[in-house]
């Protein structure tokens, strides 16, 4: 781990967003009292929580696993947390009540882990963590486990109970849509360090890294070489795109290019567009998959909505306009771990 450091926002999600192996998880244990860092303090709440025990960090945490007790029913699952610290009865059955409610399985109270679906598990795992209404809320990959649609009804489910709750929140996750839906704050990170902090659309729309530009949504990666301040790739030169002017002439550059910011024309419509030949296309329902080649080789990708797609046929000569490219230094990458490192 590199000097990771960053601060949640009070009553909001923030995402730890990485590849496996970044370390994001690790960072959710030790705020949560699992591990202990080597450096640097834990504050939770305004408090000094470093060297306070778990019970007393007053921290939610949700597996990917749902690390429920199996021989318990839904109901005792719940009140598990509050009947370790020895809450008062009466509140105890109210605050399971409530929360049984707040996730729609009251009717399932009774009943134990096995009965119930992936879905309705990872549900009480949330109940479970929220009864003794702790001051943050960890969540390590809690839809990890679970088949896509179930994802995507747990994830609109979570926003719309977050949004009730308030309750402040970190997600960890490898899901790049999962962080963009529902984090009010991306944290990405990558190789134990911090890569970039900032709202989903600006960890989407402005990527202060090659790594965040190439793993935050896809990406076309044109490889090409600087001259005068233009990137150029084969015959060709990339006439407007961020960062240009701050790589120099003769150095070796990457662009990155959304396939949704790629613009495919039959007559050439502007300065920036560039021949290339249409591969094939695939058509997955409301847009289309254009796949081709630029005049240097080099494969592209473009998204079109199928409303606004023309007769094209495969092996034709097409114009592309590349819209929104972010182009860093080839050796920018090697360079930043280099000096992070020391």
């Amino acid at each position: 781990m590199d000097d990771i450091s960053f601060r949640a926002q009070d009553g909001k999600i923030t995402a730890l967003l990485g590849p496996s192996g970044s370390g994001k998880s690790t960072v959710l244990r030790m705020i949560a009292g699992l591990e202990r860092p080597d450096t640097g303090r834990i504050t939770l709440a305004g408090e000094d929580q470093t060297d306070a025990s778990v019970q007393d960090r007053r921290v939610g945490f949700v597996f990917q696993h749902y690390a429920l007790f199996r021989h318990m029913t839904v109901r005792q699952n719940v009140a598990f947390g509050l009947n370790v610290r020895k809450e008062p009865k009466h509140e105890t059955v109210g605050r399971v009540d409530e929360l049984l409610a707040l996730v729609h399985l009251s009717p399932f109270a009774d009943r134990y882990p096995n009965n119930l679906s992936g879905g309705q598990r990872q549900r009480v795992a949330l109940a479970r963590a929220l009864a003794p209404r702790p001051k943050v809320l960890l969540l390590d990959e809690p839809f990890g486990s679970l088949d896509a649609r179930v994802r995507q009804d747990l994830r609109h489910w979570l926003d719309e109970l977050h949004r009730e709750l308030g309750v402040t929140s970190l997600l960890v996750t490898h899901d790049q849509e999962e962080a963009l839906e529902l984090a009010n704050q991306v944290v990405v990170m990558h190789q134990g360090h911090v890569e970039q902090i900032g709202a989903p659309e600006e960890i989407y729309n402005q990527p202060a890294t090659p790594f965040v530009a190439g793993f935050v949504g896809s990406a076309n990666v044109l490889e090409g070489r600087m001259r005068d301040g233009r990137l150029r790739f084969g015959e060709q030169l990339l006439l407007s795109a961020e960062r240009m002017s701050d790589i120099d002439d003769g150095a070796d550059a990457r662009a990155y290019i959304r396939p949704h910011d790629v613009r495919v024309a039959h007559h050439r419509e502007n300065g920036n567009a560039v021949p290339a030949v249409l591969e094939r296309v695939n058509n997955l329902g409301w847009m289309s998959k254009l796949h081709l080649s630029l005049s240097d080789g080099q494969a592209l990708v473009a998204h079109v909505p199928n409303e606004e797609l023309g007769p094209y046929e495969p092996g034709e000569q097409v114009w592309v306009d590349l819209r929104n490219a972010k182009v860093f230094a080839s050796d920018e990458e090697l360079t930043a771990s280099a000096v992070r490192a020391g």
